[in-house]
């Protein structure tokens, strides 16, 4: 009786830890990781809601374009923006790209491209935001969506909402990577 509660256990633990491996890494060519100093975020990719920024974001992610870059804007229950090779929300990569709006909402672990005031500006500057923000809802490119280590987003540093966020010696982006080109 011992040795078949044993191999239940076994089987049902292997099991376990093969979903969740799936579940973290589900398409992994529709998958980011954004390494931080903290831990590991996975960002599911959303193709479905916006191709193009999609495979810009993966474009840019091959390349190298997003490693060291800071998180220049972040405001404490409103979101982390990153993205700009300048540090401080002026740059980009130099290709602007045309608005790809959806009904998906800005709830917390959503990723959005951010943009100037044109709704056709978004370029490689993007945001996860904290928590719900409706008023962001159809205003925005929705790109991805955290699905797991939102707890090392929280961690990022704050910046001062005085001042729109602007963060004082910045977190970084240790590194982004398509999954699929992860061996791991």
């Amino acid at each position: 009786m011992s040795g078949l509660l044993f191999s239940l256990l076994t089987v049902t633990l292997a099991v376990g830890v093969a979903g969740a491996a799936a579940a973290q890494s589900g398409d992994p060519e529709n998958t980011i990781y954004l390494d931080l100093k903290d831990g590991r975020v996975v960002i599911e990719l959303r193709p479905d809601l916006a191709p193009q920024h999609v495979a810009r974001i993966k474009q840019l992610t091959r390349e190298g374009f997003y490693d060291g870059l800071t998180f220049h804007r972040v405001i404490d229950g409103f979101m982390a923006q990153t993205g700009d090779p300048n540090g401080n929300g002026t740059g980009g990569s130099g290709v602007k790209l045309p608005a790809e709006f959806s009904d998906e909402p800005h709830e917390r672990g959503t990723v959005s491209m951010a943009r100037a005031r044109s709704p056709d500006s978004g370029d490689s500057q993007f945001f996860i935001v904290f928590d719900r923000v409706p008023h962001l809802d159809g205003q925005y490119t929705v790109w991805g969506k955290v699905v797991d280590g939102m707890v090392y987003v929280d961690r990022i540093k704050k910046g001062d909402s005085r001042n729109n966020g602007t963060v004082d010696d910045p977190d970084t982006i240790v590194r982004l990577q398509v999954a699929a080109d992860v061996a791991e």
